[in-house]
């Protein structure tokens, strides 16, 4: 159960935060817009996946001998279809309304309904299918669980790097993010920038956050030792920041009134 719950995790990171960028988790927490905070938010839900992950493959490690017993496969599944499904439940509950944290589609015309469509279709249906799983007459044709046991593990092995993924498309015309630690002003970053030979497309109005076109991005290593704590689209690259949307290509040096999208 507790590595359907880390899937259910990570499903909601990698779907969700990066290939459809609806949303990250403090979207809606107008106290902590500072995009270091939301960032960090985001990084430590994937770490928290994580310890869930182990915790859960550890636990099943210990218990390998009882894959052996008849219908193991179906009860384990139905744990992990439980523990899936159990995640979207608490995520809707705690994340979307009663602490309204971040909402499933938030421009949509009534965020409710993909709230409610999201709860039932990848909360409810999957408990209640796992449950039913587990609680099923066993039968003749059951099978030994290290089939699902090695599914489970191989696919919790997987989803935290694809959760970490950077985005590789593109070419070297495309933007390079770069994030400066607390405490590099505004003059210092542009001057790290101007040592690697880039050319400034976009900054955050903290001046922390910057979208900068690099010629050659083997540079971006330089960044730092400069102070720089995230550069996505080079050889580092950290989770969602990679996802990092500029306002448009070709943007103003400052822009403190166009949207930045990220995840």
């Amino acid at each position: 159960m507790l590595v359907g719950f880390s899937l259910g995790g990570f499903f909601d990171g990698i779907l969700l935060h990066q290939i459809l960028q609806w949303h990250h988790l403090l979207s809606d927490v107008d106290a902590l817009k500072d995009m270091r905070t939301q960032i960090l938010a985001d990084g430590l839900f994937h770490a928290l996946m994580y310890v869930v992950a182990v915790v859960g493959l550890t636990r099943l490690w210990r218990r390998r001998a009882v894959l052996s017993t008849r219908d193991a496969d179906r009860i384990l599944s139905g744990h992990a279809l439980m523990g899936f499904g159990i995640w979207h439940i608490v995520d809707g509950v705690f994340s979307h309304w009663v602490t309204g944290i971040h909402r499933i589609k938030p421009d949509a015309a009534t965020p409710l309904l993909w709230d409610l469509g999201w709860f039932f279709v990848f909360g409810v249906l999957p408990a209640v299918a796992g449950w039913y799983m587990r609680r099923r007459t066993p039968g003749d044709g059951g099978r030994h669980g290290r089939a699902a046991a090695a599914t489970l593990g191989v696919a919790a092995a997987l989803a935290g790097p694809i959760a970490a993924l950077p985005d590789r498309g593109g070419d070297a015309s495309d933007p390079v993010m770069v994030m400066f630690a607390p405490g590099v002003g505004g003059a210092a970053a542009f001057n790290a920038l101007a040592k690697v030979d880039a050319r400034v497309l976009w900054v955050d109005r903290s001046g922390g956050l910057w979208a900068v076109s690099m010629k050659d991005r083997r540079d971006a290593w330089k960044l730092y030792a400069s102070g720089a704590m995230l550069v996505a689209n080079s050889r580092v690259a950290f989770g969602c920041f990679s996802w990092t949307q500029v306002p448009s290509a070709g943007s103003a040096f400052l822009a403190p009134r166009a949207p930045l999208r990220f995840t």
